[in-house]
């Protein structure tokens, strides 16, 4: 699921996006977002919008968070009564998240040919192999396991991946050389990040620990 769904949710994957159009008057969406807390309000869109779905804003943007299309569209003629009744004309996009190409595909209003085509060479980029080699460095006690973990993760992802060891005093830098699909290799790489990252935080806390 995306970054920027709500709670990091892996199931609400239809999104809505509504822009307010109100430009700079920010008096007038200050005013939409606090009648959206009044309760009178609260209790018209429970009314009318499931209890799954989730509703957050950013600036003039609105955006509803759903598992499903249906849900969705029930929220969105929830949404738009609202801000009909409050004379906002809203440009409104909805969204379905793709995990193979880890981002929002637009279903409404349907893409354009361009749009098509920038994403069907997106997606012609994204399946295209390549190889690539990272290295980390890790301490000697944990080395195996992290290793064992990327090695894991390279298999779950359907990627090859080989380990070549540097070993120094403390520490040994781990190379992994990795080919597979372009958007595979993304994934492997912001995983080999946040894995030694990891292991950095282990080794300070055990060096700082009094035992």
């Amino acid at each position: 699921m995306a970054s920027d769904t709500p709670n990091g949710s892996a199931e609400q994957d239809w999104r809505l996006q509504a822009d307010l159009g109100v430009g700079e008057h920010r008096s007038t969406l200050d005013t939409l977002l606090g009648r959206l807390g009044r309760p009178a309000i609260v209790k018209e869109l429970q009314a009318s919008v499931p209890h799954d779905v989730v509703i957050t804003h950013d600036g003039q943007l609105l955006f509803a968070y759903a598992a499903d299309e249906a849900t969705l569209n029930a929220a969105r003629s929830a949404i738009e009564s609202v801000l009909g009744s409050d004379g906002i004309q809203a440009s409104v996009r909805v969204s379905h998240w793709d995990d193979q190409l880890d981002e929002w595909l637009q279903t409404d209003p349907p893409p354009s040919g361009a749009d098509l085509q920038a994403r069907q060479t997106a997606e012609r980029d994204a399946e295209a192999l390549d190889t690539r080699t990272l290295v980390a460095s890790v301490g000697k006690e944990i080395r195996a396991e992290f290793e064992q973990s990327l090695q894991n993760y390279a298999t779950e992802l359907g990627v090859q991946c080989e380990i070549v060891e540097h070993p120094h005093l403390l520490t040994t830098q781990v190379a992994f050389t990795v080919t597979g699909p372009k958007r595979r290799l993304d994934e492997f790489t912001r995983a080999l990040k946040a894995e030694e990252r990891a292991t950095i935080r282990t080794e300070t806390a055990v060096m700082g620990s009094p035992l």
